[in-house]
């Protein structure tokens, strides 16, 4: 039987140590190798692995293992793809030597490389890092994010998933900036991104209990309402309409105040008179009674009317 090199490869997105019950069966067993210190190296000798660091190359492995039933190799975090090729080019041309043996030892979480969009942000903002960046504030990165969130939107309506997977990528960067800046707060009033997830994992556990905690729903409509009644009693608010984004176009600042108003039940009467507010007003409840969403009919529109501008001027659709 010949000789097995085991190539470990982890996660560097976890712990190190963190891993799988076969790894560890592996290191306990067999000698381990590396081709430089670590800190999954430095684990395993706390946990009572011996592990030898050799500066070599393949053939330089083979002879430090000759004679050996078995060997682990315990790739780095670039997953030492130089010297597994190497190795492996080794073995093709003379499988006798040795059987080379893949075992993952641990996997990125799902969510992994959001932790490496927050390295990547901390290098930026501090110093020694974008200079822009580091200038900025809440206030001046404000229009940003909503630009970012309307080309994010755009992308949906054209259909586009590509288009879409890039615009959320840039929406994720406003938030993570927005977030790495806050850390920056004095007196304690800064936050980080923990914080802002932190809050969004409560909260979603908190407003979905017949998820998390075994409450019996009927439908949709009976989950919706158990969201409104659960965010009333953490808010609360004084009228139907706080917490209603004010900053939003106007369309659809109506037809948001319209649809709290009926949620709740009351009986406001809407304006009257011939000026032109109070006549689009009219006209958002009319398309709200209707079922029609009055941004999105409004803006197909007028989409339509700019389809037929260029077809006069004979210029094609913007790229």
């Amino acid at each position: 039987m010949s000789m097995r090199i085991i190539l470990l490869v982890t996660s560097p997105r976890l712990p190190a140590g963190l891993l799988t019950a076969e790894a560890w069966d592996a290191l306990r067993a067999f000698p381990v190798f590396a081709g430089a210190e670590s800190p999954q190296a430095e684990a395993l000798r706390v946990s009572g692995v011996p592990v030898t660091v050799l500066h070599t190359d393949a053939q330089g492995l083979l002879d430090a293992i000759a004679g050996q039933p078995a060997a682990v190799w315990l790739a780095g975090p670039d997953g030492d793809q130089d010297f597994a090729r190497q190795l492996g080019l080794r073995l093709a041309r003379e499988p006798a030597l040795a059987e080379l043996e893949l075992m993952y030892g641990s996997w990125d979480p799902a969510g992994a490389r959001l932790l490496d969009a927050v390295t990547v942000m901390d290098r930026l903002v501090s110093p020694g890092g974008d200079p822009w960046k580091r200038e900025q504030t809440h206030q001046t990165l404000a229009p940003y994010l909503l630009e970012e969130s309307y080309e994010a939107y755009d992308a949906i309506e054209s259909g586009d998933l590509e288009a879409l997977r890039e615009e959320l990528g840039d929406v994720l960067l406003q938030v993570v900036l927005h977030a790495r800046l806050a850390e920056e707060q004095p007196d304690g009033h800064g936050w980080t991104i923990d914080d802002v997830a932190g809050g969004l994992v409560e909260k979603m556990v908190r407003r979905n209990p017949h998820v998390f905690a075994g409450e019996q729903v009927a439908d949709i409509e009976e989950i919706t309402a158990n969201w409104e009644r659960i965010k009333r009693a953490e808010k609360e608010r004084d009228s139907v309409l706080d917490g209603i984004a004010l900053s939003q176009p106007a369309l659809a600042l109506a037809a948001k105040i319209l649809q709290r108003v009926q949620r709740a039940g009351l009986d406001v009467a809407l304006p009257h008179g011939d000026d032109l507010g109070a006549g689009l007003l009219r006209l958002v409840a009319d398309a709200r009674a209707a079922g029609l969403d009055p941004e999105t009919e409004l803006r197909r529109a007028a989409l339509d009317f700019a389809d037929a501008v260029r077809a006069a001027e004979n210029v094609g659709p913007p790229e």
